[in-house]
């Protein structure tokens, strides 16, 4: 242990960042945004290339406000009709430089938090890299592109997406030009934070964290550019509150490791105290320290929660406590700036309001959240279910597209406490024919396993809402309103519910090899529209007429769902109105409709099985 890692742990804990470094779990103390004003063009004829257009500056005659996409107003552009090319010109100042902590002998990384969808990126006119996935977050080494010297540099972004291809994983993002039915105004280009950050030449790529509740210990992951040419002294050190429980000193070989650290024979008699709960959201501060050759380190901060997801019975259980899921769906729509959050300040917002509401829990809806939400989740205590967009095409395209950038995804937010399910597949969109289709039930297991493979530690579901095929929960999707036939429909358990008509047409499983013997959740439900006009343009699975009528219909679906003893939770569509849909429990500026405390209290009531 080194007197570096010590420093990082007294001076810049991880677990108390105030949340706006884009990339929560790796942090280094010297980063440069480049979230501003910057030039944009829109290349509808796709001539940018061949035209020259990364060497030159007078095609960028307007301006866009990263890292918000040109179809919202919050980039100063909105323009919302089909622009599948868009161009971006940024500017780098000898300031950004300095503020990225860059001097001569370090390399100089391009940091994107996500460009929807295909990336080309320059500098100074020269090619640096590109990059494929909507988002996935990238970085591109352009040391040797800066070409002007320590003075002001030019990056240059071509981002391209078709609006009409249906094997892209596009989610929410409408296909038609003004948005219908469930689907959202698009998102192109980029739309999360871009910043640059300054490394020495031996520098992790990536950390990731693996708790292990039952022995006490803590495994962290660790990847470099390369493998290393001469071994690589590597210093981690875990801490919680100033007090050390943890260090392990290593030489690292090849260009992936693993390090396992055990907490110390004092785990068991502090075990309450560590381990990460909704309602006791403990962070582990850690520290990790790589030694160049050269002499030179790269310092980390970094953090942890130390918890685990099993499944006991019919029960969802986090570290070894029975865990009844209150939980919401969650668009992550702003009108103003659509996927992306109008600050970042409103990322913790939406956690804390959530909580507020009375959830635990927050099923991400067809999208990646922001990494900061995710942080804001593993310290205020909100679990999470990771999704992503799907596709709408079943090809080959789409297959290679959503496993790659699937991997990308699980590995990216695997680190986060918050996270207790993967769910790479929703209401078998993408793969529409799944329970006569051998390919397409193939993709769905297939991407199960994959997630398995990937993270252990976490249950998958490889369908939500029916035609399951190989999940670890056999969750349902059941917008029905009236009490009674709620309460009779979950009165005797699993095997009465197969022959239902609860999903139309579409059976709960789609392969006999799915288990039975899973905890059944509700994983969406509700979906009652109260809005002050109820027009033909808003939609929701029923409609309230009064602030009474609206908590009544609520209270009419929840009770029956927690008094049933073979659920074990649910999750409520949705936390807020978004366009046309307007079921939300708050309104699209994130106002509760009703009294938060009488919300709250709906929202927990029945069976007192919370961790």
């Amino acid at each position: 242990m080194t007197d570096a890692a010590l420093q990082i742990l007294a001076s810049r804990p991880a677990s108390e960042q105030d949340g706006t470094y884009p990339r929560p779990q790796l942090i280094r103390d010297r980063w440069a945004s480049l979230d501003r004003k910057v030039g944009f063009a829109h290349d509808d004829g796709l001539v940018g290339v061949d035209e020259g257009w990364f060497a030159r500056d007078d095609v960028f005659s307007r301006e866009i406000q990263l890292p918000f996409p040109p179809e919202s107003e919050a980039s100063g552009v909105g323009e919302k009709g089909f622009h599948p090319c868009v161009w971006y010109r940024i500017e780098v100042t000898a300031d950004d430089l300095a503020a990225a902590g860059h001097v001569s002998g370090r390399r100089l990384l391009l940091r994107f938090g996500a460009v929807d969808h295909d990336a080309m990126v320059w500098v100074d006119g020269t090619f640096v890299g590109s990059h494929v996935g909507g988002q996935t977050a990238f970085a591109l080494d352009v040391t040797h592109a800066l070409t002007k010297g320590d003075g002001g540099h030019v990056i240059t972004v071509r981002a391209h997406e078709d609006p009409h291809d249906m094997s892209l994983p596009r989610g929410k993002q409408d296909w038609h030009e003004e948005p219908h039915a469930i689907w959202y105004e698009r998102t192109t280009g980029i739309w999360r934070s871009v910043w640059l950050e300054s490394v020495p030449a031996t520098h992790l790529t990536r950390l990731a964290w693996r708790p292990d509740v039952v022995a006490g210990t803590a495994t962290c992951f660790l990847e470099l550019p390369t493998r290393p040419t001469t071994p690589v002294t590597v210093d981690v050190v875990v801490a919680h509150a100033g007090r050390v429980l943890a260090s392990s000193t290593v030489t690292v070989t090849e260009r992936a490791s693993a390090v396992t650290l055990h907490l110390g024979d004092s785990w068991t008699m502090v075990h309450d105290a560590l381990v990460w709960t909704p309602s006791r959201p403990t962070l582990l501060d850690a520290a990790v320290v790589v030694h160049g050759p050269d002499g030179a380190t790269d310092e980390i901060a970094s953090y942890l929660g130390m918890r685990d997801v099993t499944i006991t019975g019919d029960a969802l259980s986090l570290t070894g406590r029975p865990f009844y899921l209150r939980s919401v769906l969650e668009q992550g729509y702003w009108e103003e700036s659509h996927l992306t959050p109008p600050s970042v300040a409103a990322l913790r917002e939406e956690v804390e309001l959530i909580l507020s509401l009375g959830f635990n829990s927050a099923r991400i809806h067809q999208k990646v959240e922001d990494p900061r939400f995710h942080f804001w989740a593993d310290k205020l205590g909100l679990t999470l279910w990771g999704e992503t967009a799907a596709t709408y095409a079943f090809d080959s395209v789409a297959v290679s597209r959503l496993s790659k950038e699937w991997i990308d995804l699980v590995r990216d937010y695997e680190s986060h406490p918050s996270i207790i399910a993967w769910v790479p597949f929703n209401e078998s969109w993408g793969i529409d024919r799944v329970a006569d289709s051998p390919a397409q039930a193939a993709f769905s297991r297939g991407l199960a396993d994959l997630t398995r493979a990937l993270d252990p530690t976490r249950p998958v579901i490889s369908n939500d809402g029916w035609e399951h095929t190989d999940s670890d929960l056999l969750t349902i999707h059941d917008y029905a309103w009236d009490r009674e036939l709620i309460r009779a429909r979950y009165a005797d358990g699993v095997e009465a519910l197969l022959d239902s008509a609860i999903a139309g047409p579409r059976a709960l499983i789609a392969d006999p090899r799915q288990r039975l013997d899973v905890p059944v959740l509700l994983t969406e439900i509700g979906g009652v529209r109260f809005v002050p006009e109820a027009t033909e343009e808003t939609w929701g699975y029923s409609t309230a007429s009064s602030q009474d009528d609206y908590a009544e219909r609520i209270a009419a679906i929840l009770e029956p769902i927690q008094a049933a003893q073979g659920v074990a939770g649910f999750c409520w569509t949705q936390l807020t109105d978004t366009l046309q849909e307007a079921n939300g429990l708050c309104d699209a500026d994130r106002r509760p409709k009703l009294p938060a405390e009488q919300l709250r209290a709906i929202v927990q009531g029945g069976p007192p099985r919370r961790s």
